[in-house]
């Protein structure tokens, strides 16, 4: 059988969104609706008949409301398979009516939990007749549509003017209902392993289907949790071709950056380092500064803005070859500038989410960790030399953001509120300072430097100094701190410790 008519739905639900006119609509085309405690009530209201379960059940409601639907003229009305001789025989000696729609929304746990409720408010809020329902109705797809959140009422009323339920769209509905019930009982595990973390569940939703991975010979998609925060999920990409799996990748690591740093500031990244980074008295010096670190690495990479991109703005980075620019907003004129790229991906975003996890993979397993911050209260840092000037901290502060960002090993040269020179991802820390060395060229006189882990040896200091370094801000915790700050006081270096690494891998 292909279509199922609906005569009788059960309907239990939380959420009450557009729930009266939907229930009207069932009247009005001849589906008995048998509710219970609050659902009936709501639908009772507004003059919508209902049969009360405990008119189906001969019971009424009992423990506080705990127990209501969960009794055998419920579930066999929705597990019955009509086409077997045994379950007509059951129904039919029990008096048993079936069910051909189940619509069920869960008691709010989730909401309850994140609102910081106490523990015996969060356990009340724990559903069980709901998912038992949910799971009876999606096993049963094969004859019973069920439906877990109101966007799917249209579809329900659709369905039932034209004869009934098609077996794809139960189908489909039984899925839906079955990752809801997943996703619940992980909100539910996750919430009771909090201090502990012992077991972790993770229930993921497809949000896209990207063009390929990495590289073309890999499939990829764009995976997170029905109710994601991420910046991503509210951004408004308002052109430019559809975003790909390096794209999110580089997108996320430059808006994570540039939202770290002061007020009107840019970054520009490539393969998720920055090649440029400055703060400034308007985006377009913010953005010309950032740019001018290190050009050729910037060709083709993601510009992100922590301001308001305007026509200037716009004009500028219209000159280069960038792939994605964010930003929180963009003028009119910013976006009919930038509307002749017809391949820039544009992107009107809010700020990275307070979510905390950070997962990766490894084979066949999951690396978690909590995900790092970058503080930048310099006054907490510890001086092993001279005090730097206030012009000194302040390219420190921001140069110690930076090479947070940055893949380790990292070294990351400041002057007057730009990066001019970043080493990223050398195997040793002396190579990472020469990279950064040479990116930076004469403009390493006068600058300060942020090392995202110790010095394990002086000759990093050495050659920094060398090229007129004149403060570091690193971690601290070397067996040879000793020796390190020896050369800081030999080249008069302000040298800072802050305490904490920052290793990004």
């Amino acid at each position: 059988m292909t279509k199922v008519a609906i005569t009788r739905a059960l309907i239990s639900v939380s959420d009450k969104t557009d729930l009266k006119p939907f229930a009207a609509q069932l009247v009005d085309a001849g589906v008995e609706i048998v509710s219970s405690g609050g659902t009936a009530a709501h639908l009772e209201e507004a003059g919508i008949p209902v049969t009360r379960v405990s008119a189906v059940t001969g019971a009424g409601e009992m423990l506080g409301g705990r127990v209501k639907t969960l009794h055998p003229r419920i579930h066999g009305g929705i597990l019955a398979d009509p086409d077997r001789s045994d379950h007509r025989a059951d129904l039919d000696d029990r008096g048993i009516e079936t069910f051909q729609l189940v619509v069920v929304n869960l008691y709010p746990f989730e909401s309850t939990v994140a609102s910081g409720a106490d523990h015996a408010t969060a356990v009340e809020n724990i559903d069980i007749g709901g998912p038992t329902l949910i799971r009876a109705a999606a096993k049963n797809h094969a004859w019973v549509a069920v439906v877990v959140a109101p966007d799917r009422y249209p579809d329900i009323v659709e369905a039932i003017a034209s004869g009934g339920t098609t077996a794809e769209l139960r189908l489909d509905l039984a899925r839906e209902a079955f990752f809801r019930t997943a996703r619940y009982d992980a909100a539910i595990v996750n919430w009771l392993e909090a201090d502990d973390g012992e077991r972790r569940v993770l229930a993921l939703r497809k949000w896209h289907d990207l063009r390929y991975g990495e590289n073309p010979q890999q499939a990829a998609r764009l995976y997170a949790p029905d109710d994601s925060d991420g910046w991503w999920v509210h951004a408004e990409q308002i052109q430019g071709k559809e975003m790909s799996f390096n794209n999110y990748a580089d997108a996320d690591a430059a808006w994570r950056l540039v939202n770290d740093l002061p007020a009107t500031s840019a970054a520009v990244l490539k393969h998720m380092n920055a090649c440029g980074a400055a703060t400034g008295n308007s985006m377009y010096q913010a953005f010309t500064k950032a740019w001018e670190c290190d050009p050729l690495s910037a060709f083709g990479g993601v510009v992100a803005l922590n301001g308001e991109l305007d026509t200037e703005t716009a004009e500028a980075i219209a000159s280069f070859f960038v792939e994605i620019v964010l930003a929180p907003s963009i003028t009119e004129g910013a976006a009919e500038i930038l509307s002749s790229k017809k391949n820039l991906r544009v992107l009107i975003a809010p700020g990275p989410s307070s979510h905390a996890t950070d997962v990766r993979t490894i084979d066949d397993g999951y690396l978690v960790q909590e995900r790092d911050g970058t503080p930048s209260d310099s006054q907490q840092w510890v001086v092993k030399t001279r005090e730097p000037t206030d012009g000194e901290r302040a390219d420190l502060e921001f140069a110690w953001v930076v090479c947070a960002h940055t893949k380790s090993n990292a070294i990351v040269i400041v002057k007057d509120g730009a990066a001019v020179g970043v080493g990223a991802g050398d195997q040793s820390r002396v190579g990472a300072a020469e990279r950064a060395l040479a990116k930076a060229g004469n403009r390493a006189a006068g600058a300060v430097c942020a090392s995202d882990a110790f010095f394990p040896f002086r000759d990093g200091p050495d050659a920094l100094a060398a090229a007129g370094i004149t403060a570091i801000v690193e971690p601290g915790g070397s067996v040879r701190d000793g020796e390190v700050t020896e050369a800081a006081t030999e080249h008069d270096v302000a040298l800072l410790f802050t305490g904490q690494r920052h290793f990004k891998h």
